[in-house]
């Protein structure tokens, strides 16, 4: 590796949209997310659905469900 030409790695605090903070690595200081395994909905069981101009609502119509 070539001295002087690498970033420097730091401990770095990750802070979630949901309020949850961790520390990791990184080469930045502080890492803001908007979603982490706290809130994601895998991680959760909760699934959430984002309706977009009742994108869902015309799906389910569409298909009878």
């Amino acid at each position: 590796m070539k001295p002087n030409i690498h970033p420097e790695f730091k401990v770095t605090r990750v802070t979630c949209a949901c309020g949850e903070t961790f520390e990791t690595g990184s080469v930045k200081e502080n890492l803001r997310v908007e979603i982490c395994s706290k809130c994601h909905p895998f991680f959760t069981g909760k699934q959430k659905f984002v309706d977009t101009g009742g994108r869902v609502d015309r799906f389910k119509k569409k298909y009878n469900l």
